[in-house]
């Protein structure tokens, strides 16, 4: 039986068996035999079986040769990689790039700022082990729709009391016990909230706090200052559900599973931090059946051999226009990155190379395009943000039409007469060697069953709570609120997207309706599906949608770190 795991940018890591179509590997003990829609469907997509110069087909030497004279000549290089794909390997053409001098970008597109939220306030962003998700009691789904996303989760909470925080009435919400249905961009004020309740009714854990925080008496001065009656109308929901989930976050073992959804905004960082510290008020960290999952960082305790210095730009508003030479790799950034209309002008004002899977925007507008070749036809490694657990991905297909990034570094290495790159094997070897063994299968090198037991990672080895906000968004301003969530058929630009625009019923619009949608950023034509399970007050566009970054900010949060896709107000109007 062959086996190998999926490497999509997803929580879940699949393990798969490969037969005539993939299956889901039953032994595995998180994804128990079961696959999303993405890799059920995932020949429907055919990847690219040649390389492109100008909208014309070569070969692949063919390619290379032009991309060697282009890089030679350049003095100014950008290296654009993407998340198409997590595996290890992908990153081994960091070397290269780092050889000839290229500009690489930092900060992502996707949760770099609560990652930093979870940093400044534990030191370290340990994965929290589905073992406690197990052992738990209440589970609060934050601002993650689990059934679209991390689906392989769901039978992990049967029998617990679910609590589910979301604008949106998702699949998972309409089956909790309780769904709290904020405003958008409200979440930082439902924490503070509920911390203010859990003050109040004296309910915090008040050994943990001295034993193990630092600065609760500066955090208790800040939830005071959010006003509860204001707060909570602000918030948009009723005061007695605030008092009711912090009654059962103060009595029950509490797992928090946050999403990426609560960090798409210019104070993303401190919103997710500000959740840490509410979880910090109630001593749940180190303890069983509870914690907090955010993304875990996979990168903790890892030695990687692909980890170089090199001279980088925020991803999130990098200028390609000012590049010579525009290397992108497992990304389409003309659709998943912000303001779309300005990505493609910069992109068309440089010799742009993409080296990916299929012919996305990003390909057609490219001056030179090189085929990857697929997770079944390479050697990898995948690691997972949502679970302990990791996979060996053995190469099990051959395609001679496509290249992998292995293959690509080593070919560069040569032409460029560079030394000191590994065997692929070794490099392989060298992430295997650092995991934990667990029977059959393998464990992250940071793995704790228990995480943040002893003690934090940061400086004084204590947690440190939030203590301010620099928020300046104008919630008065004209329009509504835009949310960028995941599609369960879709994975950012690839598979199945879904491009419609979801307003609430009180719009009048109906089904099918074509709108021309506008922000202070751009405009786009949309056709209109009515959904009640949204909140009045916003509008929702699935991640993917070819059209809506053409009304997202070019922007990164307060932090420099990350996209912040949701920072806006829409207007909508009928087309006539």
């Amino acid at each position: 039986m062959k086996k190998t795991a999926c490497p999509l940018d997803c929580y879940d890591a699949c393990s798969i068996v490969v037969e005539e179509k993939l299956k889901g590997d039953k032994d595995h003990p998180i994804t128990k035999g079961h696959l999303c829609y993405k890799l059920n469907h995932y020949y429907n997509y055919p990847q690219l079986n040649s390389a492109y110069y100008k909208g014309e087909k070569i070969s692949i030497k063919e390619a290379l040769d032009i991309l060697e004279e282009r890089l030679k000549s350049s003095k100014n290089t950008l290296f654009f990689r993407g998340s198409g794909n997590v595996g290890k390997m992908q990153n081994v053409t960091d070397l290269f790039f780092s050889k000839i001098g290229a500009t690489f970008t930092e900060g992502s597109l996707c949760d770099a700022a609560g990652q930093l939220g979870i940093i400044e306030g534990r030191g370290k962003n340990l994965i929290l082990p589905i073992s406690q998700i197990k052992k738990s009691e209440l589970v609060i789904v934050w601002g993650r729709n689990i059934t679209s996303t991390n689906s392989h989760i769901l039978p992990f909470l049967s029998g617990k009391t679910v609590v589910v925080i979301d604008p949106v009435k998702t699949d998972i919400a309409k089956r909790a016990s309780m769904h709290l249905q904020i405003n958008p961009r409200t979440d930082l004020e439902l924490a503070c909230m509920l911390a203010r309740f859990i003050y109040m009714q004296n309910a915090e854990d008040e050994e943990f706090i001295e034993n193990k925080t630092e600065d609760y008496e500066f955090f208790a001065d800040f939830i005071r200052t959010y006003r509860i009656v204001p707060t909570v109308d602000k918030i948009g929901i009723d005061v007695l559900d605030v008092a009711t989930l912090a009654e059962l976050m103060s009595s029950m073992k509490t797992v928090i599973l946050v999403g990426n959804g609560v960090q798409k905004y210019s104070h993303g960082t401190e919103v997710v931090r500000m959740i840490d510290s509410l979880a910090a008020m109630l001593g749940l960290f180190g303890k069983e059946g509870c914690g907090v999952s955010f993304l875990g960082d996979t990168a903790v305790n890892l030695d990687d051999p692909f980890r170089v210095e090199a001279k980088r730009v925020q991803k999130a508003v990098v200028d390609f226009s000012k590049f010579d030479v525009v290397f992108i790799q497992g990304s389409n950034p003309v659709v998943t990155m912000p303001n779309s209309k300005r990505v493609i002008e910069g992109l068309k004002n440089s010799f742009s190379v993409v080296f990916g899977l299929y012919m996305d925007e990003t390909a057609k507008l490219a001056d030179l395009v090189i085929p990857a070749k697929n997770f079944l036809q390479k050697k990898d490694i995948r690691f997972s943000y949502g679970h302990e657990y990791v996979e060996l991905m053995p190469k099990l297909q051959d395609n001679d039409k496509a290249i992998s990034e292995y293959e690509f570094t080593k070919e560069m290495f040569k032409r460029f007469n560079f030394d000191g790159l590994k065997d692929e094997d070794e490099y392989i070897e060298h992430f295997k060697k650092q995991l934990i063994k667990d029977g059959d299968y393998y464990k992250l090198p940071s793995f704790m069953e228990n995480p943040y037991s002893d003690d934090f990672y940061t400086d004084a080895g204590l947690f440190c709570f939030l203590d301010e906000v620099e928020d300046e968004f104008d919630h008065e301003e004209e329009g509504f609120y835009l949310i960028t969530p995941k599609c369960k058929t879709s994975l950012n630009s690839q598979f199945k997207r879904d491009n419609f625009l979801y307003v609430h019923p009180s719009t009048t619009l109906k089904d099918g309706d074509i709108v021309i949608a506008t922000s202070r950023y751009g405009e786009a034509e949309f056709e209109v599906r009515v959904d009640e399970n949204l909140k009045e007050n916003l509008i929702l566009a699935y991640s993917g949608n070819e059209k809506v970054n053409f009304l997202t900010p070019s922007k990164t949060d307060n932090y420099g770190n990350n996209a912040i896709f949701q920072e806006v107000k829409i207007k909508i109007r009928k087309k006539i």
